[in-house]
């Protein structure tokens, strides 16, 4: 049986100046994340943040920044910034994940990745990538994000089916 695919449309929205940035690293990069944070703390400064539980307060102690913590990622926490990213209120993802260990929560890894690309928010993995988008114009300004309207989508197209 074939399905009939229908172009996914999108909303305009405006990402704030002031973004909501989720911090996650997993265990052989919490160090390398926390040195990044430190030298790019006045920037952070300005922003929202939010971290899985042990990533997020070292971080905390480290840089004197406020960071809101959610459980441990192998406890939770990846699938607590998933839901925040599909109910909005994350904007960007910055994700350390170490790709030479096994993660016994590696599921929820992915679903946190499928999340933030689902969505249309910037993810960065390392610390190139990371310096790159802090240096972009739209970091400290809004920017005019495109939104998948799967709603529309799923008026038009329901059940969406694996292609």
């Amino acid at each position: 049986m074939r399905t009939r695919r229908l172009a996914l449309e999108y909303i305009e929205t405006t990402m704030p100046k002031r973004k909501n940035i989720a911090l996650v690293a997993h265990d052989h990069k919490k160090a390398e994340l926390v040195e990044w944070a430190k030298r790019h703390r006045e920037a952070l400064a300005v922003h929202q943040l939010m971290a899985t539980g042990t990533t997020g307060s070292l971080i905390e102690k480290e840089t004197k920044l406020q960071v809101e913590k959610m459980r441990s990622g192998p406890l939770g926490g990846d699938l607590e910034i998933g839901a925040l990213i599909s109910e909005g209120k994350v904007d960007v993802l910055i994700f350390f994940w170490d790709p030479l260990a096994a993660q016994p929560h590696d599921p929820d890894v992915r679903a946190l990745l499928r999340i933030a690309v689902v969505w249309n928010i910037p993810v960065v993995s390392n610390m190139a990538s990371a310096d790159f988008l802090f240096s972009s114009p739209y970091m400290n300004g809004e920017y005019p994000r495109q939104v998948p309207d799967y709603e529309e989508r799923k008026r038009k197209d329901w059940p969406l089916r694996g292609g």
